[in-house]
């Protein structure tokens, strides 16, 4: 991506792998107050990189479509206060986690490997634990479970929607619904019309609930996804964590 040379083989590949895994490390775990101020929410779409040399930078995206390589989660830097941080770290862990398998995996599909070089360039990537085991240290202990949860769920509820998330959390990804007709007005100016855009709510959008404010905002408007959501326990709006810093 910066001059460094193209890996063509399997060793070459996860040489490439395991150099960037280690720069991630560094900026998630060793070098994580550098990262963190760097991933500005005021700034634009920020990605986390990993370098071949053991490195990381905070960039924005490369501007050239489609790109060289595939690029890392777009706007890290959005989420960094809407939650706490060992919550945000874990889950750009997990986004770079995704996004060293898919690099790997475009190197090897550009050169052509056969099944054989696929399956054993997975295998040494698999030696070796994740990001996310790294920086949450229990993460071992974690897959099991969620392996085991998983696994039982399936059984008893097939594709139904996780019922057993607290009320809380799934009153903050709608719009609450109207009450009375005494408080239909109103609630069509707090609850159902979006706090960034100002359009209504679609029965078929994302929304997130401010804990600070209590406006309601189109997902994509504050650049949050139900995904995101899942891992945010306290959700500020733009304006309220601006609000904020200023204040301190």
């Amino acid at each position: 991506m910066e001059g460094h040379p193209i890996p063509r083989t399997v060793e070459e590949v996860f040489s490439d792998f395991r150099g960037r895994r280690a720069g991630l490390i560094k900026a998630l775990s060793t070098d994580v107050q550098k990262f963190y101020h760097q991933c500005d929410p005021e700034k634009e779409n920020l990605c986390l990189y990993g370098l071949p040399n053991e490195t990381w930078e905070v960039n924005l995206p490369v501007e050239e479509v489609p790109p060289e390589l595939p690029e890392p989660a777009l706007g890290i830097n959005f989420a960094r206060d809407g939650m706490l941080e060992k919550d945000w770290i874990s889950l750009v862990a997990v986004h770079s986690d995704s996004w060293l398998i898919s690099v790997a995996f475009y190197f090897g599909a550009r050169f052509g490997f056969g099944k054989n070089e696929r399956k054993r360039l997975f295998q040494m990537i698999n030696d070796l634990p994740t990001i996310f085991e790294v920086v949450t240290g229990n993460a071992k202990q974690s897959k099991d479970q969620s392996a085991n949860h998983n696994s039982s769920r399936s059984k008893s509820s097939g594709t139904k929607p996780r019922h057993s998330e607290s009320h809380t959390k799934a009153s903050k990804m709608s719009p609450p619904p109207k009450e009375d007709d005494e408080s239909e007005e109103e609630d069509d100016e707090q609850g159902a019309v979006c706090g960034a855009c100002g359009d209504n709510y679609g029965g078929d959008e994302f929304w997130i609930c401010c804990d600070a404010c209590e406006k309601w905002f189109h997902g994509k408007c504050v650049k949050i996804t139900p995904a995101k959501a899942e891992n945010i326990k306290h959700y500020k709006c733009p304006s309220c964590s601006t609000s904020k810093k200023i204040k301190a």
